[in-house]
């Protein structure tokens, strides 16, 4: 799996970086690690899909984003000691990791300073993302952050390709995709519904088949 944050790097960066990184392998329902653990490392998914998932005020567990192949968590790891990790991540499915410890990262950027992009790439993703986020809840309305989360869950269970126009299925409970998008089930229940009625999705138990992407993407604008 080639990463795209390995981009910006030379050759010779590139390879020291991966030659630091370890291989991680988990099973499924796997726990990588808790919330309120030590953070010491970086991981970047190899293969699978992770749930990151956070204890609110009331003590309820939710589900705030899925991560596939391409992508990478515990970036905060690496900005210092004693740090804790913020959230949970779960595998949903067999999960390979190369995971960068802290120490590592320290030396790698002592012998190689331009892999110092690498953490400002991450830092500048997570940035935007979570402006996105902000601005959604400010401004758009439960249906549209609705549809949009389950268009990326496309992105994450298609490979992030666009697909070839076959259905694609995504094993997650309705509670998940609520949680994502900052909703409750019955109200995420009744954008499905109605997304379903228009033969956008279809559902089943634990796990809803998008049948028409282009509507799904229009649905999410």
């Amino acid at each position: 799996m080639e990463h795209g944050v390995f981009s910006g790097l030379g050759d010779d960066d590139r390879r020291a970086l991966l030659a630091t990184m370890v291989r991680r392998r988990y099973a499924r329902h796997d726990t990588l690690f808790h919330e309120g653990d030590p953070g010491d490392s970086l991981h970047l998914v190899d293969r699978g899909r992770v749930a990151i998932r956070v204890t609110t005020r009331l003590g309820d567990v939710v589900t705030v984003a899925v991560l596939g192949p391409g992508e990478s968590f515990g970036e905060q790891a690496l900005l210092g000691d004693d740090t804790r990790r913020t959230a949970s991540v779960v595998a949903l499915e067999p999960v390979t990791t190369r995971c960068l410890f802290r120490h590592d990262f320290a030396r790698l950027r002592a012998e190689h300073p331009s892999v110092d992009r690498l953490l400002v790439q991450f830092l500048s993703r997570d940035v935007h993302r979570l402006t996105n986020r902000l601005l959604e809840a400010l401004y758009d309305d439960v249906d549209r952050r609705v549809a949009r989360r389950l268009d990326e869950l496309v992105g994450v269970y298609d490979g992030g390709d666009g697909g070839d126009g076959e259905p694609v299925e995504i094993p997650l409970r309705q509670e998940d995709l609520a949680s994502m998008a900052g909703t409750t089930r019955p109200t995420t229940n009744r954008v499905l519904r109605a997304l379903e009625d228009d033969g956008v999705v279809a559902l089943a138990r634990g796990r809803i088949r998008v049948m028409d992407r282009v509507a799904l993407e229009r649905a999410a604008r």
